[in-house]
């Protein structure tokens, strides 16, 4: 018989609180589930895209959200995980999971997100926000009322009232006093003071347009939208859970208000915020570095211009047909140091003219027989009374010293 109970897509073995997770007939609990299930994934993957993009972070004003925003992100996946608690039967450890952590991871997410309005509410005026560790206690601060709040409650109504277990197949060792015996509306009114926290949450992103600087608002308008979708979220979920099921008489309905109204408020926080966020911040980096790099552009376009020149410059000496077009070479600047060759200049043998002088008197008297170059002569044009000059060397003329009447010794040069 036990057999016969089983529904489609459960096993045999299976205990009968799990049967929403793999019951075919009742789909709500098997897409819920692979929702809740792609949700959990996704926000691990965008906290660990949060943490690797830290170190490229270079406004400080970014890095100051970083905590807070990695906090939010670990209340978003709580509530997706918290969505299997509202899929699977009622038993004390589920209700009591129930009860406590519905109040406590939304009001962990709304209290980083009022967080991060105070800060953008800061940025938006000044243009400098405070660090993240104030930032960061504040949210933790808001936090723990939450979580004091829950802890008292559950403790006076599960200690010290305790109710009898819903469930008559659950057995009375496993559930003596099951926190699930408790009105729709008293689930409800445990929650105020997380219905506080989103209404400060909106107002809080709203009064971020009032600033001046405009950088800072589009993440306040992330964060308006992402509340008010909220509010309508739990509007919509406590009119239903508290009015509507009620009013139809069919109480099955509540599990699954509460666990749309946890799946479709994640997916509200990753899509409408956290990817936004995320992606603002990348491309406020990668406009920071290109900034950077547009700060010497001149550097690339002189060395292009460079080489242009010396193409210019090159292409009339790489032409040799057209020499007409060659650059005069007179006019370029010599280097004074064209003509070094390393030698010292003591080392290097320069003749004055008075040594010149000294070893022409010297060489006088020696004759020298060495091979003279024709040129012409006065008297050799003169005794041939021709026009054309001599070309034949002439001896008499060769000589160092020569007389003559009228002045003596007269001492010649040699060319």
């Amino acid at each position: 018989m036990a057999a016969n109970n089983t529904p489609q897509g459960c096993g045999a073995n299976l205990d009968s609180i799990y049967y929403n997770l793999c019951d075919l007939t009742a789909v709500w609990g098997v897409v819920l589930e692979a929702v809740a299930a792609a949700g959990v994934v996704f926000s691990l993957v965008l906290f660990i895209s949060l943490l690797a993009g830290v170190p490229f972070m270079r406004d400080k004003n970014r890095r100051s959200s970083v905590a807070l925003h990695a906090s939010f992100l670990v209340c978003t996946a709580g509530l997706f995980c918290l969505t299997f608690a509202f899929i699977v039967g009622k038993d004390f450890s589920t209700c009591a999971s129930r009860r406590f952590l519905f109040g406590v991871l939304f009001g962990g997410c709304f209290a980083c997100l009022l967080m991060q309005c105070v800060r953008l509410n800061i940025l938006a005026r000044r243009d400098d926000g405070p660090q993240a560790w104030p930032l960061w206690l504040g949210a933790v601060g808001l936090w723990l009322v939450e979580v004091v709040i829950n802890t008292e409650w559950l403790i006076i109504t599960v200690v010290r009232h305790p109710q009898a277990p819903l469930n008559a197949t659950v057995d009375i060792g496993r559930a003596a006093a099951t926190p699930c015996k408790i009105a729709n509306a008293d689930f409800a009114m445990a929650l105020i003071y997380v219905m506080t926290l989103i209404l400060a949450t909106v107002l809080a992103s709203l009064a971020v347009m009032a600033g001046k600087h405009k950088k800072w608002k589009k993440e306040g308008i992330f964060i308006s939208v992402a509340a008010l979708l909220s509010v309508g979220i739990w509007v919509a979920w406590i009119v239903m859970y508290v009015y509507g099921n009620e009013r139809s008489g069919d109480p099955a309905w509540d599990d699954p208000t509460l666990a749309i109204a946890l799946v479709s408020n994640g997916w509200v926080f990753v899509i409408l915020y956290s990817i936004p966020e995320i992606c603002c911040s990348s491309a406020d980096d990668e406009s920071e570095e290109d900034f950077g790099n547009d700060l010497y552009p001149s550097r690339g376009v002189g060395y292009e211009t460079i080489l242009k020149e010396q193409s210019s410059q090159n292409m009339f000496i790489e032409n040799k047909a057209f020499s007409l077009d060659e650059p005069n070479q007179a006019s370029k600047p010599v280097s004074p140091y064209s003509g070094y060759t390393g030698q010292l200049r003591s080392s290097v043998y320069q003749p004055t003219e008075l040594a010149l002088i000294t070893k022409a008197v010297s060489n006088a008297s020696e004759p020298s027989f060495d091979m003279v170059i024709p040129r012409a002569s006065a008297n050799s044009v003169a005794t041939s009374g021709s026009s054309t000059p001599s070309t034949h060397p002439d001896y008499r003329n060769a000589t160092h010293v020569q007389t003559n009447g009228n002045s003596g010794l007269q001492r010649t040069s040699q060319w």
